[in-house]
């Protein structure tokens, strides 16, 4: 089996990079390499493996590399689609870490090549698509902004103070959401859509999200006045819990509408619409991951 590697441009100088190439060769693997230069490289180039018979290819640096490929991915027709694996190079890599992909490039690569794959959902989001997590609000600025000192002194409870901080200076969204027996209206200061289970350099945001379960899983912060500060942050740190102003719930589909156009993020990359509706796409894409992925279940 030929094993194509779609590496990020910026990644390509890495030694530990080209060691794990030379020594996967080595052991008998036939691995190509293409090297992406500008946006929209990575579905060129799915495309073109797709053509040349490729059955695997890896997505070879961090989450914004994944999501183009995957995006390219979708666009094609199921039988066409070539395996996929992951490389992560990125400085998140926050799908790869949930699945436990080695963070090692040599350990990743022999994944790569000699792993087992396992069919896993993907999401649409009108016509863009996203494999790990969709956020609207300030969720990328908390993830961005917390001091990495503060991560590690309060753990999970650095996200949930940071939020907290953050949404006290930030602008509500008004809209509407609708899903499966759901129907709200009002002012939300944050939302998150997932199938996989962290994003924001490792934020947990669905701890109990499944990639193949053929569900999203769905976060939603309302407003709240400063005197309810202690009760969020109890909310966010306590997913199982049901929530005064912190919503979370599983559903197939969920459409919003905000009444300004607003800027999500979709596996990080960014995306501007008065509308969006998101549909889980089933065991759409065939993943190679370790063993012991925590993220996929299991009859």
């Amino acid at each position: 089996m030929i094993i194509r590697i779609i590496l990020n441009g910026k990644k390509a100088g890495l030694n530990e990079v080209r060691s794990a190439v030379s020594t996967l060769r080595k052991e008998s693997s036939r691995i190509e390499i293409r090297v992406t230069w500008e946006h929209g490289d990575g579905e060129r180039l799915v495309n073109e493996a797709s053509r040349d018979g490729i059955q695997r290819i890896v997505a070879a640096g961090g989450d914004g590399t994944l999501n183009e490929v995957v995006n390219g991915m979708a666009k094609l027709d199921s039988e066409k689609r070539p395996e996929l694996a992951i490389m992560p190079l990125g400085t998140a890599n926050d799908f790869a870490t949930a699945c436990k992909v080695p963070l090692n490039p040599s350990d990743a690569l022999r994944l790569a090549v000699h792993g087992a794959t396992q069919a896993i959902d993907i999401v649409q989001a009108n016509d863009r698509y996203f494999v790990n997590v969709a956020s609207g609000g300030f969720g990328a600025q908390v993830a961005a902004d917390t001091p990495v000192q503060l991560k590690n002194f309060l753990g999970g409870g650095a996200y949930a103070l940071s939020a907290v901080v953050k949404s006290m200076t930030f602008t509500h969204s008004q809209g509407r959401l609708s899903a499966q027996d759901i129907d709200m209206e009002g002012s939300a200061i944050m939302g998150a859509v997932c199938n996989g289970r962290q994003a924001g350099g490792g934020q947990i945001l669905a701890p109990d999200a499944y990639i193949n379960d053929g569900l999203l899983d769905v976060m939603i912060i309302l407003a709240f006045p400063f005197t309810d500060v202690s009760q969020v942050i109890q909310e966010i740190l306590n997913p199982s819990s049901v929530g005064k102003y912190v919503k979370r719930f599983r559903t197939k589909w969920v459409e919003s509408w905000p009444l300004q156009t607003r800027s999500v993020n979709l596996d990080g990359e960014p995306y501007k619409a008065n509308h969006i509706r998101f549909d889980v796409l089933p065991k759409e894409i065939q993943l190679v991951i370790p063993t012991d992925c925590p993220c996929i279940m299991r009859c």
